[in-house]
């Protein structure tokens, strides 16, 4: 069946990356995201305190390239080496990179999606806003439906994707199944002056896994003592439904006895779960596609827990798409 026209629901970098390579194909693409912009888990939490800005990355910390297509879109988007060679950041923040690569697609922000609708290339998604979803209450005036599609692309964290495709598509929800993914608490503090620490720790066992002076990366104000601390994956886990509070209480503890017990009151501290955070079981395939019904997913879940796996999934569905008998580009 041809493919004029994809719903891509998720603007990570699989949705971007998948949205990007359609139009490249002359496929229509249009991105939807429950989030307030494109990213996903390259994401800054931006604080306004006492008339200064207060930035902190709290999703992704770096992102590596291992092949040319991610080392592509990182030049594109002019992110810097930090800490080393190896490594590079958006600036002057990370969200920066997906704002980029968003630029010129379709892309439609603060909706979420609630339920998939119709059929092979007559597909509907319904979506509400994503503050009412998220406290269970929607109404009626507020509940959309944009379509047809004559496909759909699930770019979500694997558990979210297998949810919707449980009534169109239980057979692929079943195969989501086996995907497994971490959750990750973290910390985003400031402080009044400088600790005495490295720029970058990162800690096997005990609950931090990782602490970063988020404003030693390029394009960031130095002036401000920055930190984000994630939590590793089995104390995520086992606090995973922690109030945010006491959550960020806790990190801050464990981080402060990590600094040899002298830290100064953070004049901010506030903590984010990331329910799916880091890949542990990765489906095993580039992505999941079925031609019958025109419905597919992809994400780094899908490879592996790297940021680049999230970008080669979303352009294999492309690829995918674009290549289907009669459609434009194919």
């Amino acid at each position: 069946m041809p493919i004029h026209s994809v719903a891509i629901v998720g603007a990570g970098l699989a949705g971007l990356a998948c949205a990007k390579t359609l139009a490249a194909h002359g496929v229509s693409a249009r991105l939807l995201d429950k989030g307030r912009a494109a990213g996903g888990r390259m994401a800054t939490r931006r604080v306004e305190l006492d008339g200064r800005s207060f930035d902190f990355d709290h999703g992704a910390q770096f992102l590596t390239a291992r092949g040319s297509l991610f080392r592509a879109t990182l030049e594109a988007t002019h992110a810097k080496p930090w800490p080393d060679e190896a490594r590079r950041v958006g600036v002057p923040r990370m969200s920066a990179i997906p704002r980029a690569l968003a630029q010129g697609l379709d892309l439609t922000v603060a909706r979420e999606i609630v339920a998939l609708l119709g059929e092979p290339g007559a597909w509907r998604v319904r979506h509400a806003p994503a503050a009412a979803v998220q406290r269970g209450h929607v109404s009626a005036g507020s509940v959309a439906e944009d379509g047809p599609f004559d496909a759909v692309v699930l770019a979500m964290p694997a558990p979210q994707a297998a949810k919707l495709l449980s009534d169109p598509a239980p057979h692929l929800a079943a195969v989501l199944e086996q995907v497994v993914m971490a959750p990750c608490w973290t910390l985003m503090a400031a402080f009044p002056s400088r600790l005495a620490l490295p720029d970058t720790m990162r800690m096997a066992g005990g609950p931090i896994g990782w602490a970063a002076r988020d404003s030693s990366k390029p394009g960031r104000n130095a002036e401000h003592e920055c930190w984000v601390v994630q939590a590793g994956p089995d104390w995520s886990r086992t606090h995973l439904e922690l109030a945010a509070p006491e959550a960020a209480a806790r990190l801050l503890e464990a981080f402060a006895a990590l600094a040899g017990g002298d830290v100064p009151q953070p004049v901010h501290a506030a903590a984010h779960r990331w329910r799916y955070a880091l890949v542990e079981t990765p489906l095993g395939a580039p992505c999941l596609w079925d031609p019958a019904l025109s419905l597919g997913a992809a994400g780094d879940w899908c490879i592996a827990p790297r940021a680049e796996a999230a970008v080669d999934s979303g352009a294999a569905m492309a690829a995918l798409l674009a290549g289907a008998p009669g459609t434009a580009g194919g």
